[in-house]
Order: structure tokens, then C-alpha cells, then sequence
């Protein structure tokens, strides 16, 4: 009798039905943990409001995220609460509370624009309970400083506020670079935004760098100096992620898909 050496025994055959079944386990916790669903909190920008994550918060409801889009003070849908009293720190608490309230933890906090001021002020009171923090072409203010001197608009502001103005009208659309389809629609929606969450200065203690993910996106189609020297700012320390979008100001609008990637990616 020969012994025929293709026909595996029984326990080669066991070993690999055993091998078989951690690979198949494996599997299913990579798979698992690719699509565990996250908390993303996404804060607009300036004359913005919740309306304009719609594409972006549609497509990560779509993958089983949880997605929150609170408009702030002022702007919106919340127009009519356009105060004099409306500041900076009425903007972070707006943010803040949406946290406490829904009892939010390990969460995805992006803020668009302006909108970097307010979750850096956020980012104070609640580190605890983010795990990831996305600067969407926004502002990244440091201890003592307001957008002011941050912005190429300083010298609208401040006439402004010299005239005693507790308002700004929004900025066209175009001038954003926003895409020439939804223009028009960005500028129906788009309302006066209050002054003084322009001139307000921040109070940081250093609570965003110990927040353990931190992106910094930036929108190459609209040119803006300041923007520019936030990126670089953050591209030069440690721990900071940096992408480009080749789009204009309102990334959420002109690049949904890309910009839904980016950001599972840093979730």
C-alpha cells in the first residue's frame, strides 16, 4: 500500500478549519470596527447655519452615524433671536449644551470657518468628551485673541463696530468662491451674523492639544491669507493632521463626498 501524501489528515484538516474560523472572527472585528458608528457634532460658520451641513450630515446618517448640526444664535432658522447681547461665549455655550443635553461622548467636533473660534472655546469646557476635533477652513485663535485680527475683513468690522453696529451682513456667496450653481442659494439663506462673536477674545488654556485627534482642512480654491497662515500654523506642530480640498470656502456645499471621507477618517 503507498501512502498518498495530497490527502490531508484529520487533524490538518481540524487545524485548518480552526485557522479558517479565527480568520472569518478576524474579519468580522476589522469589518466591525470600520463601521462603529460615530458622533459627529459639525458647527457652521459666519451668516451660516445648520442648513448647510445638510449634504454632508445626510451622507453620514446614510453610513449609521449620529449627526448633530445645531445652528447658533442669531442665524438660521434662529434669526429672529438676533441680539446685541448675542457674543462669542453665547456661541460656545450654544455648542456646549448641545453636548450635555444629548449626553454626548467621544465625539467628532468640526468647526467651519468662524466657526474654529467656537469650538476651541467648546473644546475648553469639554474635552472630555471629544475624541476627534476637525478645523474645516476655519480660524485656530489662540489665549487672548478675537477673529478680528485674524480675518482679511478686520477693517469691515471695526468701522462697524465704530459706527455702533451690533450686526454684519453676509458675504456673497462668490466671494466665498462657493460653487456658481448653489450661490444663489447659499446667499437666500445666509443671514446678518452678530458683531460681537467677532470681537470677543477667546480664553484658552491649551485644552484643544490634549484633545487626542486633531485635522485641519483647508479649501485651496479660496484664497485666503489668513487661512493660509492657519494651516501652516498647525502643519508645524505635532499631532496635527492637515488635508486639502481643491474647492471653494463652503466645502460641506461644493465637496460633500470628499468631505464626508475626510472626515471618517479622522473620527
Amino acid at each position: 500500500m503507498t501512502n498518498d501524501t495530497t490527502t490531508p489528515s484529520r487533524r490538518t484538516i481540524v487545524a485548518a478549519m480552526a485557522a479558517g474560523t479565527m480568520a472569518a472572527v478576524s474579519a468580522a472585528g476589522t469589518a466591525q470596527a470600520q463601521t462603529t458608528p460615530k458622533t459627529f457634532v459639525l458647527a457652521h460658520g459666519a451668516w451660516h447655519g445648520g442648513w448647510c451641513w445638510r449634504r454632508v450630515s445626510d451622507r453620514l446618517e446614510k453610513r449609521g452615524h449620529k449627526v448633530f448640526t445645531p445652528t447658533m444664535t442669531g442665524l438660521g432658522e434662529r434669526s429672529h433671536l438676533l441680539d446685541p447681547k448675542v457674543n462669542l461665549a453665547t456661541h460656545v455655550t450654544d455648542i456646549v449644551n448641545v453636548i450635555k443635553w444629548e449626553g454626548l461622548s467621544d465625539i467628532v467636533l468640526v468647526g467651519h470657518s468662524y466657526g474654529g473660534m467656537v469650538i476651541s472655546g467648546v473644546a475648553e469646557q469639554m474635552h472630555e468628551a471629544i475624541g476627534s476635533i476637525v478645523f474645516l477652513d476655519a480660524f485656530v485663535p489662540e489665549n487672548g485673541e478675537a477673529l478680528v485680527p485674524l480675518t482679511a475683513r478686520r477693517q469691515a468690522i471695526e468701522e462697524l463696530a465704530q459706527k455702533g453696529e451690533t450686526s454684519m451682513k453676509p458675504v456673497p456667496a462668490a466671494v466665498f468662491q462657493v460653487n456658481e450653481k448653489d450661490r444663489a442659494w447659499v446667499d437666500r439663506m445666509c443671514t446678518p451674523h452678530p458683531l460681537a462673536t467677532l470681537t470677543d477674545k477667546i480664553t484658552l488654556t491649551g485644552a484643544r492639544e490634549r484633545i487626542a485627534k486633531r485635522s485641519y482642512i483647508r479649501a485651496t480654491g479660496y484664497a485666503n491669507a489668513p487661512l493660509d497662515a492657519a494651516q501652516a500654523k498647525v502643519k508645524a506642530r505635532t499631532g496635527w493632521r492637515v488635508y486639502e480640498m481643491p474647492c471653494g470656502h463652503d466645502a460641506m456645499v461644493d465637496m460633500p463626498d470628499r468631505l464626508t471621507e475626510i472626515l471618517l477618517e479622522v473620527a
